[in-house]
């Protein structure tokens, strides 16, 4: 996440300087934290005086970023709890001030702050945040006192340029224009100690022995301390609190037999440890594995229906913390999923008065410990069904939390909980943005959130019917939510796969892309239609329940709108079905051009052979032309050999008249009857004996070529590729200019035989000049023509020439770099991979360093171990 930069590069108005420093600070009826958070909106943003100029804006995420570093700086004034955040497609846990976007929504009430909506490429709606005119004239107000505080937090230290927000895939960063960079701390969420039961309400409970209850441990949390960085307010406490947590999971009657079989339902001895890690090595005699499991015991089940359990959980906390974690889990064949708690003790205080402050931590430890456990129960399928949903992020995805109270205090009618103060500012911490509130009886309130609701009353039990038909419902409109938005994203790869596509002429790697893409995006289309149908069958069995006959059971039926929702969810998922119906029929486009692509290239091929045949040809004809050649030279020779012949029966020796041969031919050559011809014979062999020995000898130099044939197909500076071409003795060129693409050939032969081990290689180099691609690189080397105890091989061949390469700098990795063109899933598992390898990094430097040590909590699936 990134903010725009301004103009001043961070430096304060001088205007504003100059007038907050004269004398005191001139009353603006704001509070002290509300002039801070103005005035540093303020930096952030600028507005425009003409229409030429481009404004700045401050986007809600960096603000929220911003007022955290304000808290922990102890310049404002304000609480924060953790909240589940969605960061560019990742569901985040950050420290979010509820009080501090409780005065940013004031400021834009009174005018002083203008806000503006914007789409994000995760289909989520993102507000920003501007300084209006009315606001600009305020903050020539605000004391010199308090500008300089907000200083301490928006610059970096020891300037006064701004600090910028940037997230990196994991975590938020503060940066400067210089490069002074740090993390923040916002997405470190806070653990404190606490006791809890297993609850599952009776409504869901079909026999069985009852839960068991951990209240007689309820000491041992007292007696330990938290890790809280801030000093926190308390305004509301809640007395004898059950929480439950749901979600809607992809479930079948088939996965609910499989899901009984696995954890031993239909066992004499049931339950047991629980591990999604696969055994590799089923066979073998021992098996190793880490020791923070989940202890399951089973309460009741039906074999195709229902399975309700207790789990234990036993991961490990920071020192000093003790956290006493059992659920009771329930799930079903419709796919929710529940997992329930009854809290026992939080710190110090025992079953009453728990703060919703430590309550809104609480429910960080519930949310990701629950998904650790329905994950290591259900099947491999369904756990790559909910990673294709949350883009691999499976272990943080959303639910809906369900706090029921037996009192509240204070006790306040619903309109005087919605005081847009500190008490809606409290309950949003734990059930996120309020929506509305009610009272469904003189004791008993209900408060609806954007992550959950509260039901707070001594009557409030008496509703968990109504309740858990609820949140049945509300899961899968949460999943909905995000099926669409992951549609979406969807649609989204194929629109980049379609401009691959239409600019594959101008990357000579994009048909693999291409093709690896569509199967992927296929892949997706097939398990997005699953999902979809186990959602329309779960839909199809939830039965809505009928109105209750008493008054407050009646109120609460009315304000939760139980009876409209089924159709609302049938609508909306006939809706999505019309869409995946789409996105099939988009990616079926995308085949047929994708195949067009292929047959182009296989075109272009036998263009090519068509080129390479015709050169054939020309060559034939040349070699016929010398077979000619060669058979007039064969005549010429049969005449000559005529003519020695005849020279031999009737001819005259010339060099014989001369006196002082005269006398040699006549005693050695005349009188000796058959000597020449033995004499003719022997220089006849010995000169046929040294042409043989000179032609193998060429022959055998010619066998000793190695040819190294690179297939590069990488991007290129085009003017450096031709700088570093032109220091080369060029003996051939060849250009083909077609529609799309320039491509040229060039052969050129190295000057200095020394630089290659005694021999000079010819190279064939093969780029294209439109598009910028280093294509083909052909070098032909004569190993035996080059000094034998220095001669390459073909690995130093190709390392000589990337190397040559390499020292011009002709790479443009840049411009090859096409990870912006990443599925969504892959974008996901790059930022996986590369903390991977951040934490194995950390891990040999603990090591080496002598530390070490286990992480403070345990968030990832449940016994990931070594298997032996």
């Amino acid at each position: 996440m990134s903010e725009p930069e301004t103009e001043s590069e961070g430096e304060p108005d001088s205007e504003d300087e100059s007038q907050g420093s004269e004398g005191d600070a001139e009353d603006t009826g704001l509070t002290e934290n509300q002039n801070r958070l103005l005035y540093m909106i303020s930096l952030y943003t600028r507005r425009s005086d003409t229409k030429m100029e481009t404004e700045s804006w401050l986007r809600k995420p960096a603000l929220v970023v911003l007022l955290y570093e304000g808290i922990v700086a102890n310049v404002l004034d304000f609480d924060y709890a953790p909240q589940s955040e969605l960061i560019e497609n990742r569901r985040v846990w950050m420290n979010v001030s509820q009080e501090g976007k409780s005065d940013v929504e004031f400021l834009r009430e009174e005018e002083l702050v203008n806000g503006l909506h914007v789409s994000s490429r995760s289909y989520k709606p993102i507000t920003c945040y501007q300084v209006s005119a009315k606001g600009k004239e305020l903050v020539k107000r605000i004391g010199r006192k308090e500008k300089e505080a907000v200083h301490e937090f928006v610059y970096a230290r020891g300037t006064r340029e701004l600090l910028h927000v940037r997230w990196d895939g994991n975590e938020y960063w503060l940066e400067s224009a210089s490069g002074y960079r740090r993390k923040s701390s916002i997405t470190e969420t806070e653990d404190v100690s606490y006791v809890s039961s297993a609850y599952v309400p009776q409504c869901l409970r079909y026999g069985g022995r009852p839960t068991l209850s951990n209240a007689h441990r309820a000491h041992e949390s007292g007696v330990n301390t938290d890790n809280i960085r801030d000093e926190l307010d308390e305004v509301i406490t809640l007395n004898s609190v059950s929480i439950i947590v749901a979600e809607y999971i992809p479930f079948g009657a088939n996965q609910i037999v499989q899901l009984n079989n696995s954890v031993g339902s239909t066992e004499r001895c049931q339950g047991g440890f629980i591990s999604p890690a696969i055994d590799d090595d089923s066979t073998g005699t021992g098996l190793e594995m880490n020791p923070e499991l989940t202890s399951v015991d089973i309460l009741d089940y039906t074999l195709t229906n229902h399975i309700n359990f207790e789990a234990e959980i036993n991961f490990a906390v920071d020192s000093g913390i003790v956290q006493v974690e059992t659920f009771g889990v329930s799930l079903n064949a419709e796919g929710t999923c529940f997992y329930g708690m009854q809290v026992e003790a939080v710190m110090d205080r025992i079953k009453d008065n728990i703060s919703l402050d430590h309550l809104a931590r609480l429910l960080v430890d519930v949310q990701q410990d629950s998904s650790s456990i329905v994950d290591s129960i259900i099947s491999q399928h369904q756990r790559e069904l909910l990673n294709l949903m949350f883009l691999g992020d499976a272990p943080n995805r959303n639910k809906v939390n369900l706090i029921i109270a037996i009192e509240i205090t204070p006790h306040l009618t619903a309109e005087e909980y919605m005081d847009k103060g500190e008490y809606e500012n409290e309950l949003k911490q734990v059930i996120g943005d309020t929506k509305a509130a009610y009272d469904i009886s003189e004791h008993d309130t209900l408060v609806f959130g954007g992550h959950g609701l509260l039901v707070a009353g001594p009557n409030s039990r008496h509703h968990e019917p109504l309740l858990c038909a609820y949140l049945q419902f509300i899961t899968i409109d949460i999943f909905l939510q995000n099926y669409f938005s992951r549609l979406w994203i969807l649609t989204d790869d194929m629109k980049v796969t379609y401009d691959i596509i239409v600019n594959s002429d101008s990357d000579p790697t994009s048909l693999d892309r291409i093709r690896y893409r569509i199967c992927a995006l296929s892949n997706d289309i097939i398990l997005m239609e699953e999902i979809l149908g186990y959602v329309l069958e779960a839909l199809d069995v939830i039965e809505v329940p009928p109105e209750p006959p008493e008054q407050a059971g009646r109120s609460l039926y009315e304000r939760l709108e139980i009876s409209g929702m089924r159709s609302q969810l049938l609508r909306r998922s006939a809706d999505l079905k019309k869409n995946i119906g789409g996105a099939q029929k988009y990616l079926d486009v995308l085949r047929e051009m994708s195949a067009v692509v292929s047959e182009n290239k296989l075109f272009r091929l036998n263009e090519s052979l068509e080129l390479n045949t015709k050169r054939l040809c020309q060559l034939n004809e040349s070699n016929q032309k010398s077979a000619k050649a060669l058979q007039i030279i064969l005549y010429v020779l049969a005449g000559s050999l005529s003519f020695d012949i005849l020279d031999r029966i009737t001819g005259d020796w010339t060099v014989t008249n001369t006196t002082w041969l005269n006398g040699f031919m006549n005693a050695f050559i005349l009188n000796s009857p058959g000597l020449w011809f033995f004499v003719s014979m022997f220089v006849w062999g010995g000169v046929a004996f040294l042409l043989w020995r000179l032609f193998h000898w060429g022959y055998h130099n010619e066998q000793g070529l190695t040819t190294v044939r690179t297939r590069f197909h990488r991007k290129v500076f085009l003017d450096r590729l031709t700088e570093w071409l032109g220091s080369k003795i060029i003996s051939y060129e060849e250009r083909n200019y077609d529609l799309t693409n320039d491509l040229v050939r060039i052969t050129f032969e190295e000057r200095d035989k020394r630089d290659w081990g005694g021999y000079k290689p010819r190279l064939v180099v093969e780029f294209d000049e439109r598009t910028s691609y280093l294509l083909t690189m052909d070098i032909v080397y004569n190993r035996r023509l080059a000094n034998r105890n220095m001669a390459f091989n073909h690995r130093e061949l190709r390392e000589k020439v990337v190397s040559e390469l390499d020292q011009a700098q002709v790479w443009d990795s840049i411009g090859e770099d096409h990870s912006n063109q990443d599925l969504a899933a892959d974008k996901r598992a790059a930022i996986e991979a590369r903390l991977e390898l951040e934490e194995r990094a950390a891990a040999t430097a603990a090591t080496a360093g002598g530390g070490g040590g286990r992480p403070a909590s345990a968030t990832g699936a449940i016994g990931n171990g070594t298997l032996k």
